[in-house]
């Protein structure tokens, strides 16, 4: 198990999802987590927040707006620290995210398919672990 201080903001519209998700994240050893069901409720969390999140996990198939552009909102505005993107989209689709990503110059720190899987998850924020 994981033990990690970091502050997690989770963005999944399906309850299930978004309960599993919660669930593994505290199995994994992350309790510091801020839930949300879309991307307006995302942002009004983060509005009321003092200090950035450390990062987003987030849906890329939110009902009110893409993942990767509330990834954007999100790192413009100094909400996050980094985002990885959660979906069920064929890998493919996901890693041409990840790289219209780095050419917007987003913190997103990759993708993880669904379910989510502790291994890949750990392997992407390892940098964030040794902060």
């Amino acid at each position: 198990m994981l033990k990690s201080n970091l502050r997690l903001l989770v963005v999944e519209d399906h309850p299930f999802q978004l309960l599993a998700t919660q669930c593994l994240l505290n199995n994994f050893g992350f309790d510091q987590l801020t839930l949300a069901e879309n991307a307006g409720q995302a942002i009004q969390l983060m509005t009321q927040c003092a200090a950035p999140f450390d990062f987003m996990l987030c849906d890329q198939c939110l009902p009110d707006l893409p993942g990767l552009e509330l990834v954007d909102i999100a790192s413009r505005q100094h909400f996050i620290t980094g985002a990885i993107l959660l979906s069920g989209l064929p890998a493919t689709e996901l890693s041409n995210l990840t790289l219209q990503a780095r050419r917007r110059g987003l913190p997103l720190l990759g993708y993880l398919l669904k379910p989510l899987n502790k291994d890949a998850l750990t392997e992407l924020i390892a940098p964030l672990l040794s902060l």
